[in-house]
């Protein structure tokens, strides 16, 4: 239920108000009609020829009302709701998506399509889901870097996915504990009671990576929780061969500490051995968070444009026959 009437844009009245009182000062106590003497004015007033002044005033009302709602619309009228609620959901999550060269490997002789493709596709898929949500996104493959900060513009995140493609970031690596860090630290700052990570991987962490104690300590302290994807089979994933085809290429996935990192986080874990699965990670993490509050809704406008606009429309358009063809000689 509508309650209130408002403005978006009331400062606009400081300038069409004035302008339209001097338009009518100036009509009635500065303008002089053109007077025309003829030797019959006289005989012709008595046979009811007189001077039709009201007529004029008619056009001329219609003229400065069709101003005033013109300068009416131009203040944009609205609506507003201040009784309805709605449930607002409002989750902070940042996707770590896993771009070492493993991901260009697939997992299906079905379904050929590379890793890093379906973590993509999946991944907007479940972007485009969380309408209320804002998302964040860091990439990783011999070092991490933070793609995308929290953000409620889908589009601009769409964007940045659409364009992720191998060799972004060095591929020859998987730094796993760099990537949580670095998330966290984008995360570390969010007011949303609810934190949460879903990160992407296919590979063992390298060498040069932090020890993955050290960024689980970092998110149980900010209180994030860590749902981890395990891409592909612990035997590895399949490359295509120019000459044998489908071929097994050995690139096994550290399950054990994902499930790890997701069990100290308070998160899950999942695996995805083939495309279709990721679908279904994707939904259930979808499923699992879910944080609704009811609240009062301040900012619901409706604008009410269309029938101020066709009135205008229909003001000038009357003024304009009358004064062509029924008025016209006036």
């Amino acid at each position: 239920m509508f309650d209130l009437f408002r403005f978006a844009y009331p400062k606009t009245f400081y300038f069409s108000i004035p302008l339209l009182f001097i338009m009518v000062f100036y009509r009635f106590w500065f303008r002089k009609p053109v007077t025309y003497k003829y030797s019959l004015a006289g005989y012709l007033s008595k046979q009811g020829f007189g001077k039709r002044y009201w007529k004029n005033f008619i056009l001329w009302f219609m003229r400065v009302l069709s101003f005033f709602l013109l300068a009416f619309l131009i203040a944009r009228p609205q609506l507003v709701d201040v009784t309805s609620k709605i449930n607002v959901e409002g989750i902070d999550i940042f996707l770590v998506l896993d771009l070492s060269g493993s991901m260009e490997l697939f997992d299906d002789v079905k379904d050929r399509r590379p890793r890093v493709q379906v973590a993509k596709e999946e991944a907007l898929r479940f972007i485009n889901k969380r309408e209320n949500d804002q998302l964040g996104l860091v990439i990783f493959g011999r070092e991490a870097v933070s793609r995308c900060p929290l953000t409620l513009d889908k589009n601009v995140l769409t964007d940045v996915i659409k364009e992720l493609e191998i060799g972004v970031v060095d591929p020859r690596g998987t730094v796993i504990s760099t990537a949580i860090i670095t998330a966290a630290n984008r995360l570390k700052h969010s007011k949303s009671k609810n934190k949460v990570m879903i990160l992407l991987t296919d590979g063992e962490p390298s060498e040069e990576d932090l020890d993955i104690k050290f960024a689980i300590d970092i998110a149980k302290k900010l209180g994030i929780k860590i749902y981890t994807v395990g891409i592909g089979g612990e035997e590895g994933g399949l490359v295509e061969h120019p000459f044998y085809g489908a071929t097994r290429a050995s690139a096994p996935v550290n399950m054990d500490l994902l499930r790890k990192i997701a069990k100290e986080t308070g998160g899950k874990f999942f695996e995805a051995k083939k495309p279709q699965d990721m679908r279904m990670i994707y939904d259930t993490i979808d499923k699992l968070e879910k944080t609704k509050i009811e609240a009062n809704v301040f900012t619901n406008y409706q604008d009410i444009f269309m029938p101020f606009l066709w009135l205008v429309l229909v003001l000038l358009f009357v003024e304009f026959i009358f004064y062509s063809f029924l008025w016209f000689s006036l």
